[in-house]
C-alpha cells in the first residue's frame, strides 16, 4: 500500500450515514414506558445517538435503574422492530457520494452500534449495499465503541491497513473509537456535536457532511 494514501473509507451510521432519530425517540420512549418510568425529551434522546443501548439507558435514567437495563434493552427492540426501517432516511448526499467513492476504486465499510440488519434493510431499500463490503454492528461485537475492536476487524477484512483507512463519523465516541484503533478520522457535523467538541481529539479535518469528502481526500491523510 501506498503510505499517505486512502485505500478504504469506513463510516460510522447514525447522523453519519442517515437519521435515525424519529424512531430511536418513539422506541426509547416506548421502552421506558413499558418499565413505567418517566418519558425522555427528543433533544436528551438524540445526544444518546450512537451509543449502545445500555449506555443510552444509564444516560437518560441514572445509574439507580441499571437492574432495568435488559428489560428496557427488550422493549426498545420489539419497537424497534416494528417502527425503525420505515423511520430511518439517509441524508439526500448520501447516495451520490457513495457512489462517487466506490466508482474511485475505494473499499467502502461500516462499523456502527446499530444491528447490521437495519443498517443493511435501508441500504438495500436505497439500492447502495452493493458498496459497502462490510458492515460491523452491534451483533457483531463483543464490546461497543468506543472499543476499537469492531473497527479494527472492518479494516482487515478490507484489507486496509490502519494508515489507509479512513472512519468518518458524527461523535466524539467515534473520534476516541478511531484513536484506539489508530485510524485516521474525520468528523462530520450532520449530528448533534458541533466543531468545538472535537477540538482535544485527533481529528484530521471536521466537514458539514459526508458529501464533502470526496474534495477533501487527495489531501486528507
Amino acid at each position: 500500500m501506498i503510505p499517505g494514501k486512502v485505500h478504504s473509507v469506513i463510516f460510522d451510521f447514525d447522523y453519519t450515514l442517515g437519521d435515525s432519530s424519529p424512531g430511536i425517540i418513539e422506541s426509547v420512549n416506548y421502552a421506558l414506558s413499558r418499565l413505567g418510568l418517566p418519558q425522555a425529551s427528543p433533544e436528551a434522546i438524540r445526544r444518546t445517538i450512537g451509543l449502545s443501548l445500555t449506555e443510552t439507558f444509564k444516560a437518560l435514567t441514572g445509574p439507580e435503574q441499571a437492574h432495568l437495563e435488559d428489560a428496557f434493552q427488550d422493549h426498545f427492540v420489539v419497537r424497534a422492530d416494528e417502527v425503525m426501517a420505515d423511520s430511518t432516511k439517509l441524508f439526500d448526499f448520501v447516495p451520490a457520494t457513495v457512489r462517487t467513492l466506490s466508482d474511485r476504486g475505494l473499499k467502502l465499510g461500516i462499523v456502527s452500534s446499530k444491528y447490521r440488519r437495519r443498517i443493511e434493510g435501508v441500504l438495500e431499500r436505497e439500492g447502495l449495499r452493493e458498496h459497502f463490503a462490510v458492515i460491523v454492528g452491534a451483533e457483531d461485537v463483543a464490546a461497543f465503541k468506543p472499543d476499537p475492536a469492531g473497527l479494527i476487524s472492518a479494516a482487515e477484512k478490507l484489507s486496509s491497513s490502519p494508515a489507509n483507512v479512513l472512519y468518518v463519523g458524527d461523535s466524539l465516541t467515534d473520534a476516541e473509537t478511531a484513536r484506539r484503533a489508530s485510524v485516521p478520522f474525520v468528523a462530520v457535523l450532520s449530528g448533534v456535536t458541533e466543531r468545538h467538541e472535537f477540538a482535544d481529539h485527533p481529528v484530521r479535518h471536521v466537514l458539514g457532511s459526508i458529501g464533502e469528502l470526496p474534495a477533501i481526500l487527495p489531501r486528507v491523510l
